[in-house]
């Protein structure tokens, strides 16, 4: 639903992009034939879906068709007219100087930028970066689900992209396996252009959805990169502090019942044998935490096949 919008966003797309992809996700309005008809520029060309494959799906297959190209850069930018084209050079920055592998908008860091966008969308993301930050362990990122990204073609070609999530959940889903990759991924302050247009995106969906998926994820990063690729003092500190932690829990439930039931108050052993567990585990878990934290991927990927 972009044909109010796609033809302009088209022309103003500058010089510096040698090849413009545009998918046609079995658009009810037509917008690829409109691309067509419209637009001459010889850079375009258009990819037809016969069915609805959603944002993933058409992400996707821009991406194969930019890999059988020379690209090295890819970027993503929806035809709604929300994100301007001429910020594509702030997009690909840190990637050309080899400081990222993987760039997105980021519309949290300007306060005026952050006035003009919908309270539902505001609050939406809010949650979402969380989310984001625990699932994937970029807490360096905010935003997480704006679509106007770039990405080097290394780090593209190392991503399972079969794999990835084909709705709404997809620019959540690549972060993840960026993560895996051990990508380093940078955010570009940008100012989102709303209009009349309309999100696709359900609230109730995203709340049911996106929570599960991310919770998965979770767990599929803390395999990976605390068990399977490496061993250290953090892959310790999470199970012993959620041992210790939820065994002070349970032993303090216990005390405070028994102590309920016979109207006796629990002596200080007992107490201290719930809150000792408590402590401990919680420290660990924050330990946990800030190991997280600080093993946020610094080293661009792409520059170290360079240096190999």
């Amino acid at each position: 639903k972009v044909t109010a919008h796609i033809v302009q966003t088209l022309r103003e797309i500058g010089p510096e992009v040698s090849y413009i992809y545009i998918v046609d996700d079995a658009c009810p309005d037509g917008s690829g034939k409109l691309v067509e008809r419209e637009v001459k520029d010889p850079r375009v060309k258009v990819i037809f879906h016969t069915e609805n494959l959603g944002v993933g799906g058409a992400t996707v297959s821009g991406y194969r068709a930019a890999l059988e190209s020379d690209a090295q850069i890819v970027v993503k930018l929806d035809g709604d007219g929300q994100m301007d084209p001429a910020l594509i050079k702030d997009l690909i920055a840190p990637i050309v100087t080899g400081r990222a592998d993987y760039t997105k908008g980021d519309r949290f860091d300007s306060l005026t930028g952050l006035s003009k966008m919908p309270g539902i969308r505001l609050f939406g993301n809010a949650g979402l970066t969380l989310l984001t930050k625990i699932s994937t362990g970029y807490w360096n990122i905010t935003d997480p689900t704006n679509g106007y990204t770039a990405i080097h073609r290394d780090a593209l070609k190392a991503l399972p992209l079969a794999m990835l999530s084909k709705r709404f959940f997809f620019e959540s889903d690549i972060l993840f396996r960026l993560s895996i990759y051990r990508a380093v991924v940078w955010d570009v302050p940008m100012v989102a252009r709303y209009g009349t247009e309309k999100s696709n995106l359900s609230i109730v969906k995203t709340l049911w959805e996106f929570p599960w998926k991310h919770f998965k994820n979770f767990h599929k990063r803390l395999f990976y990169n605390y068990y399977l690729r490496d061993i250290s003092a953090a892959s310790i500190e999470l199970p012993l502090g959620m041992l210790l932690w939820w065994f002070g829990v349970f032993s303090g439930l216990g005390a405070l019942n028994s102590s309920l039931t016979n109207g006796i108050a629990a002596s200080t052993g007992t107490v201290m044998i719930a809150v000792v567990p408590l402590i401990l585990g919680f420290q660990l878990l924050l330990a946990f935490v800030s190991h997280d934290v600080s093993a946020v991927p610094t080293r661009p990927k792409h520059r170290q096949n360079l240096e190999w």
